[in-house]
């Protein structure tokens, strides 16, 4: 049995999409690819499709992560144009790679994300992530199946940041645009748990609801800071090529082949 790795975005309006929707997109693309899926056992067999951490619904997203489980091999980057070319325009399949090595789960421990507020001041973003950065504990309510949850949403924010911020463009509203690194713990903490913070902390209110789009999840490397490929080690681990096996892609490929 085959194990393939796919990473998939949510863009435009399909961030709108739940992961219910996602997942019955993506098996009438099994279908119509001819994936030659594993199924499980029982009465209601089903395609063996692992989902690791998806996005909330109304996020966009250009790291999503799944798994598949193939009863014959296949080229994955052929694998995943097919099934990228049977999906709707904006939930795309962008990579793929032959899992190699186990856990995929386990190096999903961070996220990236990008919030984007429209008709705020960047100078009261400024100071209101300066508030939050600086608190030991920034406690927030959420809405929960048992009732109102309280939880600390400071300890689990690596990074906060204004990366990008405009004022008097010609027709368009103040903006600001906010990085935000954030671990995955229990509790999970989610881009509206850190934009309530903000209003704790600082009485933040955007006049519109933020657009918040995951740019990477995966390994958080704590000396640097940042978010690692969690598909890299399967790439490392792939078969390297003989010689002149390379040699001689190398020698037919194309002209201008790679170049920007």
């Amino acid at each position: 049995m085959q194990r393939i790795r796919l990473r998939y975005t949510k863009r435009g309006r399909l961030r709108f999409t739940s992961h219910r929707d996602f997942q019955r997109a993506f098996e009438r693309a099994l279908r119509r690819s001819e994936v030659p899926m594993a199924y499980s056992a029982g009465f209601t067999p089903h395609p063996k499709v692992s989902y690791a951490n998806a996005a909330p619904t109304g996020t966009g997203s250009e790291a999503e992560f799944l798994e598949i489980a193939l009863t014959e091999a296949r080229d994955p980057e052929v694998l995943r144009g097919l099934l990228d070319a049977s999906m709707p325009v904006g939930l795309d399949i962008v990579d793929a790679v032959e899992a190699r090595t186990p856990g995929l789960a386990d190096r999903l421990t961070a996220s990236v994300w990008e919030l984007r507020l429209d008709g705020v001041d960047p100078e009261d973003v400024r100071t209101a992530v300066a508030a939050f950065n600086d608190a030991e504990t920034v406690e927030v309510q959420r809405k929960a199946k048992n009732g109102i949850r309280t939880f600390d949403a400071r300890a689990a924010v690596a990074d906060l940041r204004v990366v990008d911020a405009a004022v008097d463009r010609p027709g368009e509203r103040p903006c600001a645009i906010l990085r935000l690194v954030v671990r995955h713990v229990t509790p999970a903490v989610r881009p509206d748990d850190v934009l309530s913070g903000l209003r704790a902390v600082a009485d933040l209110a955007p006049p519109v609801p933020a657009a918040v789009t995951r740019l990477a999840q995966g390994l958080f490397d704590e000396e640097s800071g940042t978010v690692t490929d969690p598909l890299a080690p399967d790439r490392e681990a792939a078969p390297t090529a003989h010689p002149a096996v390379a040699g001689a892609a190398v020698a037919t490929a194309p002209e201008g082949a790679g170049s920007a």
